[in-house]
């Protein structure tokens, strides 16, 4: 297992974070992509974890330094984390099992536990009572997508789909990906004994990364979703979005993207919209998913 660490401006949590990993009993292998810092984080990364293989691709690549990532890795399995989380001793290793078991796992998902309270993320409930349907193999509740920084993928899954969609950059960019593995046959799953702690950052964009998600949500919606689909959802988040100049500035970024998305919308096909259709009803009731910030 190979952990992959994007970052950008915290180098302080990075540190803490790369310190954390260092001391479990596993010492996974550790890949950093440092997205253009601008508070030293490269060198104080060299400095104090010369073992870490650190890369700079010049420029703030969101998401997409995980594929970069994921072209070194050499292991059959990628934990990804932000800077502002840490695996638990004993995930990594309990992860691997479950992939090692069952060859159409794509990934499994771990719990989360928020610090500094050692309380669950709201989100993990939701995990825990997911309402896709999987094959009785699976180690946990099937799931339709993944927290990226909660999350163990086999490598050639990953790469079979392609990765994260550079066009998607942060936030959100992981249903795309999901949906992709789950065209190709492989399935996600939450995994109740793993887990990852997660202290959120204040270094962070709140306003910037819920434009981000709902335009990467309409978008993700016209590529995959069926067209009554993708006009129900679409409706739906028009009603129910906040009306407010990142709204807005969202349904804008989106819009203006419609010639490439509709260039490469590939609907998926119908077993894989009965999920989809599935796990939409459900989002609905979500208190962990808002577009708010």
């Amino acid at each position: 297992m190979t952990v992959v660490v994007i970052t950008r401006d915290r180098r302080g949590e990075l540190l803490r974070t790369l310190g954390l990993l260092a001391d479990l009993p596993e010492r996974p292998e550790v890949v950093v992509v440092d997205n253009a810092s601008r508070d030293g984080t490269a060198d104080a990364v060299r400095a104090a974890h010369p073992r870490v293989r650190l890369l700079r691709p010049g420029r703030n690549t969101g998401a997409v330094g995980r594929n970069l990532a994921v072209r070194h890795v050499t292991t059959p399995y990628v934990a990804f984390c932000d800077d502002d989380s840490w695996w638990a001793p004993g995930a990594l290793p309990a992860a691997a099992d479950h992939l090692d078991a069952h060859p159409a796992l794509a990934g499994v998902v771990a719990r989360i536990v928020v610090e500094p309270e050692g309380t669950e993320d709201p989100v993990v409930e939701e995990l825990r009572t997911s309402p896709v349907r999987g094959p009785g193999w699976l180690p946990g509740p099937a799931l339709g997508s993944f927290l990226a920084a909660a999350t163990c993928l086999r490598v050639t899954a990953f790469r079979e789909a392609g990765g994260f969609d550079p066009r998607l950059w942060l936030g959100g960019e992981e249903e795309l990906l999901a949906t992709d593995l789950a065209v190709r046959g492989w399935w996600l799953a939450f995994a109740e004994e793993l887990t990852i702690h997660h202290a959120p950052s204040r270094a962070r964009d709140a306003t910037g990364r819920r434009v981000d998600g709902l335009r990467n949500t309409l978008w993700y919606t016209w590529l995959r979703r069926p067209l009554p689909a993708a006009l129900r959802r679409t409706c739906y988040l028009a009603r129910t979005v906040p009306r407010d100049a990142a709204s807005a500035r969202a349904f804008a970024r989106a819009l203006a993207g419609l010639g490439w998305v509709v260039a490469e919308r590939r609907p998926v096909p119908a077993h894989v919209e009965d999920r989809l259709a599935t796990l939409e009803r459900a989002q609905r009731a979500s208190t962990a998913r808002q577009y708010v910030g």
